[in-house]
């Protein structure tokens, strides 16, 4: 079977010392190598101004809701807005680092935990809840850290939000292991009482974290009622 291969030719004559030309030099090159490398980088360039896109994207639609929530008297109805604002960020901040990184394939995952969480606390302005941030140095890829992103975001929001009814505390996110991974969040809050199904729960926050935990990342997740509220969901890196 005929394969067409890209070859750059350079011809020169020769010629003898009184400047006859007695023939040719036909050099071929296969530039079959460059051709791939070249179609690569464009690849590249091309997913990371994708990622780049959809970042700012999720950024105009957060702000959006900012500006909507502003005509918004009802405190319940302010907070939907700004959960909603806040999902949206922890996806967006994927995105971003996605465009940040080498290969636009996978994100350090312990950085975009750090930067997450923090700016979480930040908008609920919780000076007095501390954080602790204990991850291995793990890399996912955008298929595995957007629901796992998305189950830090309500798990984190879900103890700012009811674990500290004098807002003192302390909230830790774990992330461990290596293929196999665990993902821990937990409080030393007030806790969830033994009489709620998280599972089950009428909060949209709860039942998205089981299902992102056991439909997106095909895991399992459990609580620990014990001093505070703690979540273990372990799946595999995908």
């Amino acid at each position: 079977m005929l394969q067409k291969i890209p070859v750059l030719v350079s011809i020169s004559t020769i010629q003898d010392k009184y400047g006859n030309n007695l023939g040719a030099l036909c050099i071929g090159s296969d530039l079959t190598d460059h051709k791939l490398a070249e179609e690569a980088r464009r690849k590249d360039m091309l997913l990371k101004e994708i990622h780049h896109r959809v970042k700012n994207n999720m950024q105009v639609i957060s702000s959006l809701l900012s500006l909507q929530s502003r005509y918004i008297a009802e405190k319940k109805y302010k907070e939907m807005f700004r959960e909603t604002r806040n999902r949206i960020k922890s996806m967006a901040l994927i995105h971003e680092k996605l465009y940040q990184s080498r290969t636009l394939e996978n994100i350090n995952f312990r950085e975009y935990i750090t930067d997450m969480v923090h700016g979480l606390v930040l908008s609920y302005s919780d000076q007095g809840i501390a954080l602790e941030i204990e991850a291995d140095d793990i890399s996912l890829g955008v298929d595995t850290a957007v629901p796992c992103g998305l189950i830090i975001n309500e798990l984190v929001t879900n103890a700012l939000k009811h674990a500290f009814p004098e807002r003192r505390g302390k909230i830790t996110v774990g992330l461990y292991g290596d293929g196999t991974i665990e993902l821990v969040v937990k409080d030393d809050g007030v806790g969830i009482p033994d009489s709620i199904d998280f599972r089950n729960t009428k909060t949209l926050g709860l039942r998205l974290v089981t299902i992102l935990a056991e439909d997106q990342l095909s895991g399992e997740i459990t609580l620990i009622r014990d001093k505070g509220a703690e979540f273990h969901i372990i799946f595999e890196s995908k």
